[in-house]
């Protein structure tokens, strides 16, 4: 049975009933499949267009099908999700993907947004629902947990005052200049995420829309993935972004 979207849903965002967001799903896990199919068949403004089980799978329904946005877990039977998000770039460079896992891994987190991924949902997780991640994406945000944002802020904490006496090498220099710092406001969303806070909660602190907040995230990982994974958190410390 459908629920209708909420009434407040403005016509002009991504996810309308007579044009709902198409999504991808490829997790090899069957019961997790019909779990997260039965959620985004219960809101009319995301629409199931294909699964597929595999990798192999996966690659063709990305060539077949016309979609917004692929949902796929990291673990296939027969390789790892990083391909797919490698392979989605080129082959449909205008769909977003959101990465699924059974852990929140925190290197792989950063190798699923230098690899071009908008998100990150941990399965089973009590913060946010699939259709909830997929209509952020698509409207040009991004969906991330608090626990996850928390982890990845204490990094850079971390790495901040382990090198804070250590001169940074002329090839170190070079890339961190080329890197983009994050703004005051991008980092006040980060450390709002990071407390807990909702992207509703955030705007409304901060008096600006939930779409603007997702906004605001995806320009982090945006920003964080002009760097390696291995040199993400030292670039971060050295250019002062924390």
């Amino acid at each position: 049975m459908h629920q209708s979207p909420p009434s407040m849903w403005p016509d002009f965002m991504a996810g309308q009933v007579e044009k709902p967001v198409r999504v991808l799903l490829v997790d090899d896990d069957p019961h997790m499949r019909r779990v997260i199919a039965q959620e985004l068949m219960a809101d009319e403004r995301t629409l199931l267009v294909a699964q597929a089980a595999s990798l192999r799978e996966g690659r063709k329904a990305i060539k077949h099908h016309e979609f917004d946005v692929l949902l796929v877990d990291l673990n296939l039977g027969d390789g790892e999700g990083f391909e797919l998000l490698d392979y989605l770039k080129s082959v449909r460079p205008a769909a977003e993907a959101i990465v699924i896992s059974i852990m929140e891994n925190d290197d792989q987190v950063l190798h699923a947004f230098e690899l071009g991924a908008a998100g990150y949902l941990v399965k089973n997780s009590w913060f946010g629902n699939y259709p909830q991640a997929v209509l952020q994406v698509a409207n040009g945000g991004a969906s991330i947990t608090p626990n996850l944002a928390r982890r990845l802020l204490q990094r850079f904490d971390h790495g901040a005052s382990a090198s804070a006496a250590t001169p940074a090498p002329a090839a170190q220099q070079s890339a961190g200049h080329e890197a983009e710092r994050l703004s005051q406001r991008e980092k006040e969303v980060l450390r709002m995420v990071a407390s807990g806070y909702t992207s509703v909660e955030i705007g409304n602190q901060l008096q600006i829309s939930s779409l603007t907040v997702n906004t605001h995230i995806k320009n982090i990982y945006r920003k964080l993935q002009v760097r390696t994974r291995a040199q993400a958190v030292r670039f971060a410390s050295l250019r002062g972004l924390f």
